[in-house]
């Protein structure tokens, strides 16, 4: 079969044929239809996860670790998990019998792909408790997720959205009513962030953004501001910041891990809604697609501005 084939850690995978995977006891082999490559999968093909030893333990060896495809009886599914060395990015793999889920009918594989990033940003009702009408800050709203987190915001009826970002225009597009850019200087943004009074933020930033956002809020004297519930989801601006005790103690904050209430019933009610938006047309994804023989040239694209890299496998 084609794949898509690493060597060496930090490399470029490369198309070639690979031997086809053939499933054992308890798995099943998916004929794979569409694959997105996100930043997590360049970090564990570079090695420098913390599950790249287990999802990754010998090369050479196929990157990727979700996607989208087709079960031997048709169904198009969802999976993960695959069996190393046989990821995501070939034209067939093997994955744990129940390591997947169907995609409902309608939804194009490669959207499919992306409807996890979606699904993050309902963490902003499911865990912060998102009330119509309130004000939402989304940091990092540039890259995919975030530009669909300030749709999902609309949707679920915030009344103000600010995102941080690098592209007004695109950003204002989506639904942001002002946009906050980060390349300041440390007093600039805090000022810039004290301007508004945030209900719910959705944090795929943290690092020095967050951090210096945490400072805005701190109150010049002693206050009880209402509560803003801060939902941590990506750190694509640093893995740790810096955390003052008065931002907690007369600040108003409370801080939530995303997966907060998107367990079991939770997540297969966020799972539905996007579903729904998604065929309704409400929920639309900008998505990159090219053919996997492109592997090569589309691994080290810096050019996708907020666009997702979705690799399909027919018409190669």
């Amino acid at each position: 079969m084609k794949a898509a084939v690493l060597h060496e850690r930090d490399g470029i995978p490369r198309y070639q044929e690979f031997p086809d995977p053939v499933p054992g006891a308890g798995e099943v082999l998916i004929e794979v239809l569409a694959v997105a490559v996100e930043t997590v999968d360049r970090v564990v093909a570079r090695g420098e996860h913390y599950a790249s030893q287990a999802m990754m333990p010998m090369l050479p060896a196929i990157p990727c670790f979700d996607g989208i495809g087709r079960l031997p009886d048709g169904q198009v599914v969802g999976f993960g998990n695959p069996r190393p060395p046989f990821g995501a990015l070939a034209e067939r793999t093997v994955v744990p019998a129940g390591n997947y889920g169907p995609i409902p009918e309608g939804i194009d594989p490669a959207v499919g792909t992306v409807l996890a990033s979606a699904i993050s940003a309902m963490s902003m009702r499911a865990a912060a408790g998102l009330q119509p009408g309130e004000t939402v800050l989304i940091q990092g709203a540039t890259g995919v997720a975030g530009g669909l987190a300030i749709q999902v915001a609309r949707l679920l009826g915030a009344g103000r959205v600010i995102a941080t970002g690098r592209d007004d225009e695109r950003l204002r597009e989506l639904g942001a009513d002002a946009v906050i850019n980060t390349k300041i200087k440390d007093e600039e943004l805090i000022e810039a962030y004290a301007a508004e009074k945030y209900d719910v933020v959705v944090d795929y930033l943290w690092g020095r953004p967050t951090e210096l956002l945490l400072r805005s809020l701190i109150p010049a004297g002693f206050a009880f501001p209402r509560p803003t519930r801060l939902v941590q989801i990506g750190e694509s601006a640093g893995a740790e910041l810096s955390l003052p005790a008065s931002a907690l103690r007369t600040s108003g904050v409370e801080i939530y891990g995303a997966a907060r209430g998107l367990d079991g019933g939770g997540m297969a009610q966020a799972y539905g809604q996007v579903v729904q938006w998604t065929l309704s047309g409400e929920l639309t994804f900008d998505l990159e697609r090219v053919p996997l023989r492109d592997i090569e040239t589309a691994w080290t694209r810096t050019d996708l501005h907020g666009r997702r890299l979705v690799v399909t496998m027919r018409g190669q």
